[in-house]
């Protein structure tokens, strides 16, 4: 019997149970993974919720992603052992899988032979934020050196990542924060510049940093009214990349900033990198490759215990955290 976490009805972090749960043996094209470590997202959170894409099945599985040794092989999966050290892609539907727990069934898709430098914590940290933030900055984005880059909520796991990856590709990421307190330490994450917004109007400081000309770029998963001051803070022909619903407010459309400087307003998810398997592998190499060259170091936050599941939630939803939440197992 495994330890997994599920929740029985949707709800807040007190809805977490861990059940004792016989996973079987992977199916054909699965993978039976030893869970070392979870890398924590505000996907599951909202999951739990019931506020996601997708539609829990209860009881219900949850969780992207993990880190551990293979346990088991199913049919027709090639290119693995039992006992190498691999990580999860969200690759998948949380309807279908799940990795928090002490062992995970997951569809060999989705697993990584990730780089041997990393500790499991760090190993459990690295697909959802870098795929992610790749994804629309550097892939659709085509994100270039001298180019100006918003990223709010920045503090969060994906925000430190598009940082980096800004910083890689020679751009200039320029994070928002609400409050000051996260100021110094988005700075040290490689933030070429931090604008409070709690005390400071984002479009002028924008437009101070680019000479006038605004960002070609904003990377926002919160949505809600900022949208309007993102807008106006863009060069004439920038695109927003719309990536949550952290605001919980509705968002309006700015219609005469996207009108008068012919904006690209884009929703996007990770999944529009992980359904594409040329995409996944062209992802891979750009991670692999900066964390082999020092340029893409995971932010640990905080680890939690398995046991502790319920207040890992509730450290994840309470934004104190600059960087990833992880439990170990």
């Amino acid at each position: 019997m495994s330890k997994v976490v599920r929740f029985h009805r949707t709800g807040g972090p007190e809805v977490l149970e861990i059940d004792e749960v016989d996973l079987g043996a992977p199916g054909p094209g699965e993978i039976r993974l030893r869970v070392r470590a979870i890398g924590l997202n505000r996907a599951e959170s909202m999951f739990r919720l019931g506020a996601y894409l997708e539609e829990p099945q209860l009881p219900s599985k949850l969780g992207y992603e993990a880190a551990g040794e293979i346990e088991a092989i199913g049919e027709g999966v090639t290119g693995f052992a039992v006992g190498d050290a691999v990580s999860t892609i969200p690759a998948f539907s949380m309807t279908q899988y799940g990795v928090y727990g002490d062992a995970a069934i997951v569809p060999a898709h989705a697993v990584v032979k990730h780089p041997a430098s990393l500790s499991w914590s760090e190993a459990a940290s690295i697909w959802m934020q870098y795929l992610t933030a790749w994804g629309a900055l550097g892939l659709i984005g085509q994100l270039a050196a001298e180019d100006a880059v918003i990223i709010t909520a920045a503090s969060s796991s994906v925000g430190l990542a598009a940082i980096q990856i800004a910083n890689s590709l020679g751009a200039i990421p320029i994070a928002t924060t609400r409050t000051k307190e996260k100021r110094d330490a988005l700075i040290r994450a490689g933030a070429a510049h931090v604008i409070v917004t709690g005390e400071q109007d984002l479009k002028t400081e924008v437009m101070n940093i680019t000479a006038g000309k605004g960002a070609r770029m904003a990377f926002d998963p919160v949505c809600g009214p900022g949208v309007e001051a993102l807008a106006a803070a863009l060069a004439d022909q920038g695109t927003l990349f719309l990536y949550g619903a952290l605001s919980g407010e509705p968002t309006p459309f700015p219609l005469f900033p996207a009108l008068s400087k012919n904006l690209t307003l884009r929703g996007y998810t990770l999944f529009s990198v992980t359904r594409d398997p040329h995409l996944i592998e062209l992802g891979k190499r750009f991670v692999i490759a900066g964390i082999e060259a020092g340029h893409l170091k995971p932010v640990i936050a905080r680890s939690f215990p398995l046991a502790e599941i319920r207040d890992a939630h509730r450290y994840l939803e309470s934004n104190q955290q600059i960087g990833k939440v992880v439990v170990t197992v």
